[in-house]
């Protein structure tokens, strides 16, 4: 979820993997998968940044939820196609 201020002011919670698209034109339209659409003070650019960021902060916590238990790195090394 990220937080977003409407024209008005206000705070408004916005699920970032449910955005479609961002729109600029005189203000910043968010349209939805469903279609709902809502203007937001935040510039494209902005709202952009925060949705980045909130899938880096998902990303680490995954990471971090799965501990040391990840399985080892196995080096790559070329394959000839004779002997694959």
């Amino acid at each position: 979820m990220i937080l977003l201020r409407r024209l008005n002011g206000t705070q408004l919670g916005v699920n970032a993997d449910l955005i479609e698209r961002v729109e600029t034109s005189t203000d910043t339209v968010l349209t939805l998968v469903d279609g709902t659409k809502y203007v937001v003070a935040e510039d494209a650019n902005e709202v952009v940044a925060r949705i980045i960021d909130f899938r880096a902060r998902v990303l680490v916590a995954a990471d971090a939820l799965a501990g040391p238990t990840r399985a080892p790195i196995v080096p790559l090394h070329l394959v000839d196609g004779e002997n694959a």
